[in-house]
This record gives structure tokens, sequence and C-alpha cells, in this order.
């Protein structure tokens, strides 16, 4: 009897073992004391030393980090948890809510119910998860106009009262852009609800603690973004463009305002803006991390202010990078040179890339995906070298930037670029001829436009471009599929990818007579918009044609055709799109055999 227990009990054992210990959730407090606060996990005081981005966790893990932030909610969410987790990072999980300055209206009944819909199922699904910080409820949703909507706050103290119920173990933020214009009365006023004021601010980073307590802040803070001055506040040099630091000087921006806020008791920490790299006013202006991942001085310090002890190998930096000649209006077709002088701490050997690119005027206000401006690698002679870059400038004129790219070999890397002008306009280079007819989609062969072009709801669409459920034509047809219960989303068929007119591209499709397509819907009565030429100007290179059909579809395939007969086709950019609104339910149409003929 005896031996039977102990085998009993060794069998038990060995389950037990083997059994997966559950994941659970910690819970996430605020204690406030005045104008004092800190976070508490499971009872442990929490300061966060954080980041935005999607570059290398293990790297971030290993230079002192311990938080990221994330904007939205898909997919991939459960997978980053699970990460992080796993590299012992806390996750301030952020839903991305509506922009008026986007299409969205926090004054539409259906739009306002779909958003908070999938606002508490996220909660719901992801709320136990033991990498959960806490919920950070939109971005910059009051826009950058001089005054904001209130129905915003209104809609942010619902969303925020709501999560509460769902999940009363983690705070709940918000964050504005800056806290200049009621910010910081708006969530006093109106959001009870929200625990966290996120901020995010850039130049006016160091001054953050003495504003906001001027202008009334009460509420324990997070600064969800800072970095070097954003282009909107950086003066414009003689041709209207901002002048970029180096990523040394930039490193010096992080560290002032870092210490400005780590001086702050009412400040829970930050988020330093951004761990990787992001066209965003240049291909360098916040990216913490060359696109080849490596680190940056920004990096280095952060490291030695989180964890007080600076990396075993520091960065290069950029001692000067000037121009031979005065950095006046430049001839077109001329040869520059340009001197670097670049220094490593551990005087490991440098290598340097040069690289040239149009520069594009914007203000880079709201963080928006930007197309890159394109490349002239031609235009860096071989002559050049670490020290010294020849560069044959391009025959048309307009603004130019140089690129010079440092590494050291040991995972450390610089940057720094020069704002050039070349004399005369900017040419628009002309979009390359097509032949027709070209298949957009629907065939088992599609056409160089790509479904890249995402609006409205669009994390509640689908698109199937191979579909095999009963095509029109041949084996294949494009079968979209909107799984929401309100509003509307759509896609548009781009050249280049993901590109709103900013980028040379689209095709010249001179003397095509008709875009032609085949339609069906799952029951009937599904309504779609479907259209031609959806960049308007003054984008620099707009659709030269645009039309569109407004169809209410049948359970069985149509053909439609909108005229192309005498119209300007000298570009195309996008060479089709659709709009759909939601029936009150999911559903689903499918297309077929799109062809430009």
């Amino acid at each position: 009897m005896k031996l039977l227990l102990t085998l009993a009990h060794s069998l038990l054992t060995l389950s037990l073992l083997s059994t997966p210990t559950p994941l659970l959730a910690g819970k996430v407090t605020i204690v406030q004391e005045g104008r004092s606060a800190h976070l508490r996990v499971d009872g442990q005081p929490y300061k966060i030393h954080g980041v935005g981005g999607d570059g290398n966790l293990d790297l971030l893990k290993q230079y002192g980090a311990n938080t990221i932030r994330t904007w939205g909610i898909d997919e991939n969410t459960e997978a980053l948890l699970d990460e992080a987790h796993a590299k012992g990072l806390k996750v301030a999980l952020g839903f991305w809510l509506g922009h008026e300055r986007h299409g969205f209206s926090y004054t539409d009944w259906d739009s306002n119910i779909a958003q908070a819909e999938e606002l508490f199922a996220a909660v719901r699904k992801h709320k136990d998860h033991p990498a959960l910080l806490l919920w950070a409820l939109g971005n910059e949703m009051e826009g950058f106009k001089a005054s904001s909507n209130p129905a915003i706050y209104t809609q942010i103290e619902y969303l925020a009262r709501s999560v509460k119920q769902l999940d009363p173990d983690h705070p709940i933020m918000t964050i504005t852009a800056e806290i200049g214009k009621k910010q910081i009365e708006g969530l006093n006023r109106f959001c009870p609800s929200i625990d966290i004021h996120g901020i995010n601010s850039y130049g006016g980073g160091p001054s953050i603690p003495q504003r906001y307590k001027a202008g009334g802040g009460i509420k324990p803070y997070l600064i969800t973004e800072f970095g070097p001055a954003g282009t909107w506040e950086r003066p414009p040099n003689q041709w209207g463009m901002p002048a970029e630091a180096t990523s040394r000087e930039k490193a010096a921006d992080y560290q002032k305002s870092f210490e400005a806020f780590a001086a702050d008791p009412l400040c829970l920490g930050s988020f330093a803006f951004m761990w990787g790299s992001k066209q965003e006013a240049s291909a360098t202006w916040f990216g913490m991390l060359l696109s080849t991942g490596e680190k940056t001085a920004a990096v280095d310090v952060l490291s030695k202010l989180w964890t007080g002890k600076a990396p075993d190998n520091l960065s290069p930096f950029i001692q000067s990078l000037t121009l031979a000649q005065p950095n006046e209006e430049l001839a077109p077709g001329s040869t520059i040179t340009v001197h670097l002088r670049a220094a490593d701490p551990e005087d490991d050997p440098l290598s340097v890339q040069w690289i040239l690119s149009e520069d594009w005027k914007e203000i880079a206000e709201g963080g928006d995906q930007r197309a890159a401006p394109p490349q002239f690698p031609k235009a860096i002679l071989p002559s050049s070298t670490s020290s010294t870059a020849q560069i044959k400038l391009p025959e048309s004129g307009g603004t130019y930037r140089i690129y010079a790219f440092i590494r050291d070999g040991q995972g450390g890397g610089a940057t720094g670029n020069i704002s050039i002008k070349v004399k005369g306009e900017r040419q628009t280079i002309p979009a390359r001829k097509l032949s027709t007819p070209v298949i957009i989609t629907g065939g088992a062969t599609h056409g160089p436009w790509a479904a890249s072009g995402w609006m409205g709801h669009s994390t509640k669409l689908k698109i199937d471009e191979a579909c095999t459920e009963n095509p029109k034509i041949g084996n294949e047809c494009t079968k979209i599929t909107f799984a929401s219960d309100s509003g509307w989303a759509g896609i548009v068929w781009q050249h280049p990818a993901g590109d709103w007119g900013d980028a040379p591209g689209g095709f010249d499709l001179s003397g095509a007579s008709k875009l032609s397509f085949w339609a069906r819907g799952t029951e009937g009565g599904e309504k779609v918009t479907i259209g031609i030429g959806n960049i308007t100007p003054p984008k620099r290179y707009h659709d030269t044609f645009s039309a569109k059909k407004d169809l209410t579809l049948t359970k069985d395939w149509q053909q439609f055709q909108i005229d192309l007969r005498g119209k300007n086709l000298t570009r195309i950019k996008s060479a089709l799109y659709f709009t759909t609104l939601s029936s009150g339910q999911s559903s689903s149409f499918f297309l077929d055999e799109i062809t430009i003929q």
C-alpha cells in the first residue's frame, strides 16, 4: 500500500512539473500624495524607463529599458506581449482612437459605438496578460488646430470608465500632443476616469514639469514621446528647410529632457521616441537606431540614465560635416565636395555610407506614414571616401539632403546630413508608359498597382486576391469582407505601394478606352463605390483623371465599365479603389477581371 501511495505521489509530482505554469497578470496601482506619485506593480515601485517603436527588444533589454509603448492593437499584439514578457519587459498597450483629421467623427453614433466595441473586445482579450502595465487610449486625437472638439474628451471619459469596469487592475492613460491648448483642462474637467495624462513633447520637453504645474495639471503624467526638437520647432534655412542635428547633438536633447522629467515627482516615467528608424521629415530625424539596427549616441545616453552605467562600447560621432563650397543655391549637374570628420570613443575603424536624397518640405506633425523621397545612388561618385564625398548633383532643381551614415562595426552608428538647394524648379518625373490591356486584380496575374492604401475602419476589412469561390473568369477572383456593424472602409491600389501622391510613380495609360470589371455580392444589396484616380491635387504626383461608380450589387456577376476615352491618363497612380458601407453586419463581395484596356 505504501509503495502504491509513493508511486501515485511520484506520478502526481511529475504531472505537476510537466504542467505549464499559467501566466498571471499583476495588479498595477498608482500611489499619489499631492504632487508626488508613483506606480506599483504587485506592490513594488515601478518607474517607467521606456521607448516607443518596433526595434530589437533584446537590444532594448540589454541597454536597461523596462517598458515599451504601442499605438494600436492588431493581430500581432499577443505575440508582442508574449515576447515582452519573456524578456522581462512591460507594455503600455495603446488602442488607436480615430482622428478627425482622418475623417473620424466624435459626434457620429455608429462610428463611436463601433470604436468602443472594438476597444472593449481588445480589453477582454488582453487584460490578464502579465506583460500588460497600463492602457493607453488614443494618441493626439485633439489634433493640431487652435481648438479641439469637446466631444473628444467626453468620449474618452466614456471609454475609460467602461474599461475600468472590465479591467480594474491596470491604470488608464490618454495621450495629447503637448499641453498648450487646454488639454490639461480637458482631462481635468471632462475625464475623471483617466488616471494618467500622457504627453508627447519634443523641443518643449525640458519645460514640461513647470508648464504642467502652471497649467493646473493634477493628474500623474507620463512623457509618452520625447526626443530632439521636431521640424516644426527648428528654424528654417534660407530655402525654408529645417536643419537637422547630428545624432550626437540629439543625444544631448534626450538627456536634457529625461533629467527634467525624472526630477518631477508627479512624473511616472518616460518613453523615448523612437526605438527604430522611420521616414518622418527626414530618414533620420527621430530614429534612435539606424535602419540596419545600429544604436546611436541617444541609446548610450539613455542607457546610462536608466542603469547608471554607460554601454561598454559607445557609438561613433560626427565632429563636423561641411560643404567645401559656400552652401548657396548650387548649379544643376555640377559636382560638389562634402567633408566629414568623425571619431569613435574606442578608436574602432569607421565605415561611411553617403546618400543623396530629395528633400520634401513637410510639417511632420501627427506621425502619419510618409513615403521616402527618391535617392540618387549614382550621384555618389567612385572617388568618394570615408572622409570626403564627391557628388554630382541632379539636373532637376529643388531641395536635397546629403546623408552620412557612420558605423563602427561594433553595433554603433552615427548620422548627420546637410540640406542643399539646386537652382531651378524641381522637375516632376513623368510616369512610365504602360501598355494595355493590364489586369489590376481578380486574375491569376496582377498589374503593378498594390492594394496598399487602406481607408476608414480598415481593421475590420479583409481582402483575398486569390479567392477561388465561384470566380467569373479563370480560377481566381478578389474577395473583400467588411466585418463591421457600422462605418465604412476601402482600399486603394497604388503605385508605388503606400504612396498618396508624394513620390514619383504611376503609369501613363494614354490611349486606354475603359476600366472594365465584374462584381457580385454574397447576399445581394451590398453597396460599393468603385473608381479610378483617388489621389488629387495639390499632391505633386496626383492622378490626372478620376471617376467612380456607385453600385448596388446582386448575387449574380455583373459587368461594369468606366469610360476612359479622351481622358488625361498621363499619370494613373491609383488605378482602382473601392469604398463600402456597413449594412449592420459582416458582409462580403467579389471582384473579377478588373482590367484597363
